[in-house]
């Protein structure tokens, strides 16, 4: 069973830049979507920024320009940069990958167990 790590959360003035990696037990590959959600206390988790299968990305509208998705399959890792950040941002960081599993393509989901983020003055 894969399993997710995060780490790079922290506490950070507004305006600030953190660097939130995601690492995976296993090894990453072109079919398996990887995104970050985040969640605020009493709040929906929402997604912020998703790397897809095929390449392609995507970023909640809130996050546009100031938040880049990436991976490095070599180091089975995602990351998520995040610049100007702001006290909206504030939330726990949740790393996700979604893929089938070979050879039976059952679609498997996995979580993170969230990294803490705090942007406060």
């Amino acid at each position: 069973q894969v399993q997710l790590v995060e780490s790079g959360g922290g506490l950070v003035q507004p305006g600030g830049s953190l660097r939130l990696s995601c690492t995976a037990s296993r090894s990453i590959f072109s079919g398996m979507s990887m995104a970050w959600y985040r969640q605020s206390p009493g709040k929906q988790r929402e997604l912020v920024a998703a790397f897809i299968s095929g390449g392609s990305t995507n970023y909640a509208d809130s996050v546009k320009g100031r938040f880049t998705i990436s991976r490095d399959n070599a180091k089975n890792t995602l990351y998520l940069q995040m610049n100007s950040l702001k006290p909206e941002d504030t939330a726990v960081y949740y790393c996700n990958a979604n893929f089938l599993s070979m050879p039976t393509f059952q679609p498997i989901s996995v979580w993170g167990q969230g990294t803490q983020v705090t942007v406060s003055s």
